[in-house]
């Protein structure tokens, strides 16, 4: 009874931030590309608070103090990031950040009997999707594959931001890079060329998927997107974490 009146408590909320969370992560990679074309430090600190937001809105959500201090210390600490001109630094660290995480999220559920991408099938399609011929094979095959993909990914990130001529970290350190990279493609690689390659990944995926399985029907790419962002918090905890 307590579980249930604490679910209906917590619908709203949960419907406020899927409302949100999802404009505010769409509106960082566009901040993100403005900051790299103007080099204006406005455009990375708009991009890493919204960011931030999207990651806190949750608690936020719940009223709390200690969610409300903990984001105002934090955008408190990326102003004064700024002011110094390590607010861009700073932007370009998040998506090796966002790899290496998400490859050690894929990673973690490898370990288990239940890899992450048959949960995402369970959210989607059902549970009794993974007892048809080579759908539970393919979950932990695709589970690897895009573990070692952003492992990979997070590691050629890193070495961008470290490595680039004049712009990497070792050169603001004022340290000679042993393995000087093109600002410009570093640059490029790390605000839109990252991006763009899980986002063909995911498409190239997709399509593979629906011709190895053939003899099963699959929901529409628009269908999957949507279950995907209605059931993140079951992807989050497992799917038997959501079971009554």
């Amino acid at each position: 009874m307590t579980s249930s009146v604490q679910s209906v408590r917590d619908t709203p909320r949960r419907e406020t931030t899927r409302r949100y969370v999802l404009p505010l992560l769409l509106a960082y990679p566009l901040l993100a590309m403005a900051g790299a074309l103007t080099h204006r430090q406005v455009f990375p600190l708009i991009a890493l608070s919204l960011l931030l937001t999207a990651v806190l809105l949750p608690r936020l959500l719940t009223r709390r103090v200690r969610p409300w201090l903990a984001w105002l210390g934090l955008l408190s600490a990326l102003l004064l990031l700024s002011l110094y001109g390590f607010a861009s630094l700073l932007l370009e660290a998040v998506p090796v950040l966002i790899n290496a995480l998400l490859a050690c999220w894929f990673g973690r559920t490898l370990a288990s009997a239940e890899p992450l991408v048959a949960r995402f099938i369970v959210a989607i399609e059902g549970a009794e999707r993974l007892q048809q011929p080579g759908v539970a094979r393919y979950a932990r095959q695709l589970t690897w594959f895009w573990t070692v993909l952003l492992g990979v990914q997070a590691g050629v990130l890193a070495m961008l931001l470290l490595f680039a001529a004049h712009g990497g970290l070792l050169a603001r350190l004022g340290i000679v890079s042993p393995l000087p990279l093109s600002d410009r493609w570093a640059s490029a690689w790390l605000h839109v060329g990252g991006y763009a390659l899980l986002g063909a990944a995911f498409l190239l995926e997709y399509a593979y998927r629906r011709w190895r399985l053939r003899h099963l029907s699959h929901p529409g790419l628009h269908d999957m997107l949507l279950q995907l962002a209605l059931h993140w918090p079951q992807l989050l905890h497992g799917n038997r974490a959501a079971t009554p």
